[in-house]
């Protein structure tokens, strides 16, 4: 599973152009987006819930997630007239970081909207993992594969995939961990809801990447 992804020719991508290629592709036909997400500390600058969070504000940064509610709604609905249909896997290490427990609230709401999202505990798949984490990815029908880049904490790009053997194998590895994933909100309410407020400042938080799309 993944085997063949790190030898996978790319090409490297700004941020800007790595934006218009998604959309641009998106928007071609395409009836799958898979999206894998593996790592587990990234920043939302100028996500105003985050950026609460990262400062400490627990409860501020919880209130602060309706604020997504109509642009998910609209993102979805677009999704829905592209007739694409939308999934991601979340692996979760454990101990839960405090970025994935802040996140799990935005990907909650997402799911109350009719996303498709499954969690997979890390400790399921380490046979995978044996020698790399399994990759990063979003992956558009069988057109084009993203690895977002990260450059001093800051997404900076991507590594644009376009190999069809190379997506295919990525995409089968992605639908086998899917499978395998665990309902959202049974996971949400087990693993996330009983937790304490994370212990977190800017000082704890800089240093890690910032998601992407």
């Amino acid at each position: 599973m993944f085997e063949s992804f790190p030898a996978g020719e790319s090409v490297r991508l700004d941020r800007k152009k790595y934006h218009e290629d998604f959309y641009r592709v998106f928007e071609s036909g395409i009836r799958q987006l898979r999206k894998l997400e593996r790592g587990q500390h990234f920043r939302e600058r100028g996500f105003p819930s985050w950026e609460a969070f990262d400062s400490g504000e627990w409860e501020t940064a919880l209130s602060l997630v309706e604020e997504k509610r109509e642009i998910y709604a609209r993102q979805l609905r677009e999704t829905e007239r592209l007739g694409v249909r939308q999934r991601r896997l979340r692996v979760v290490e454990f101990p839960v970081t405090p970025y994935v427990q802040w996140e799990f609230f935005v990907l909650r709401l997402k799911v109350e909207l009719g996303d498709e999202i499954r969690a997979i505990d890390a400790r399921t798949i380490a046979e995978t993992e044996r020698e790399r984490p399994v990759p990063e990815v979003v992956i558009l029908g069988d057109r084009a594969m993203y690895e977002v880049v990260y450059e001093n904490g800051d997404a900076a790009g991507a590594r644009r995939y376009a190999d069809p053997a190379l997506i295919a194998e990525t995409a089968a590895g992605f639908d086998a961990l899917y499978e395998r994933g665990e309902d959202f909100t049974e996971f949400f309410e087990r693993e996330i809801a009983p937790l304490p407020p994370p212990a977190v400042g800017r000082r704890v938080a800089a240093g890690h990447g910032a998601s992407s799309v």
